[in-house]
């Protein structure tokens, strides 16, 4: 017999069903050399939107690239580009990585105030880019609470930004629990991301996990995705 206790959990059941865990392959760890190629092995072998990490040098101890290389990118991939600045004032710079075909945009709480992200928010909305805002290991989520109903998603960082390869820092579990509690957009997760570390994060509520030197350090690079991907199985 069918109760009617067991079709409202049935239903709860489905809401909570969890959506498909997306990859974004890191392409700082990625052969610079040969960059177009090394998208393309990416994006056959099943990647769902390629990360460029942006560093000046001074918000982070690197320099990697800009809205040039973004620009480039743009005409050699059609997956989503997922470009996280992690330099500051990162307001002078928004409209370049716009133009050059971002289709999400991450700044740091670090680097700008709240009441800033919320403006931003309806410029990138006027070009259909979405907004993220992410937070260093050891920030609080308290300091990104006044824009959790601003921003599409929330980037954390399992590591220090400025090198790729870094070792992950499991602290960040709680957060990303405590997070998702409160939270109903995606959560990435950006730093020391492999199929051993992955399983923490999916069960923690993450959606959205990039991962570097795992991917592209990878003989068998569709293989490494799926691995990430289905960690939480």
């Amino acid at each position: 017999m069918i109760t009617l206790r067991k079709i409202n959990f049935t239903f709860k059941a489905m809401k909570i069903k969890r959506q498909k865990i997306k990859i974004s392959p890191s392409v700082l760890s990625a052969d610079f050399s040969c960059l177009a190629k090394e998208i393309k092995r990416v994006e056959a072998a099943g990647a769902d939107m390629i990360h460029i990490d942006v560093m000046d040098g001074n918000f982070v101890p690197n320099i990697t690239v800009g809205a040039v290389v973004v620009k480039h990118i743009r005409k050699i991939t059609r997956l989503p580009l997922d470009v996280h600045l992690m330099i500051n004032n990162p307001l002078k710079f928004i409209d370049d990585f716009i133009r050059a075909g971002s289709d999400m945009i991450t700044v740091h709480i670090e680097t700008l105030p709240a009441l800033k992200i919320k403006a931003l928010k309806s410029r990138l909305k006027a070009h259909k880019v979405k907004l993220g805002v992410s937070l260093n290991p050891d920030t609080p989520l308290s300091k990104i609470e006044p824009v959790l109903g601003t921003v599409d998603f929330v980037l954390i960082m399992s590591v220090f930004p400025g090198f790729s390869g870094q070792k992950f820092i499991p602290s960040v579990i709680p957060k990303i629990k405590s997070l998702r509690a409160r939270f109903n957009g995606d959560i990435a997760v950006d730093g020391g991301v492999n199929d051993k570390t992955a399983k923490d994060l999916i069960n923690a509520g993450a959606d959205i996990l990039a991962s570097g030197s795992y991917i592209f350090g990878a003989k068998d690079v569709k293989s490494a995705i799926e691995r990430i991907r289905n960690a939480g199985q």
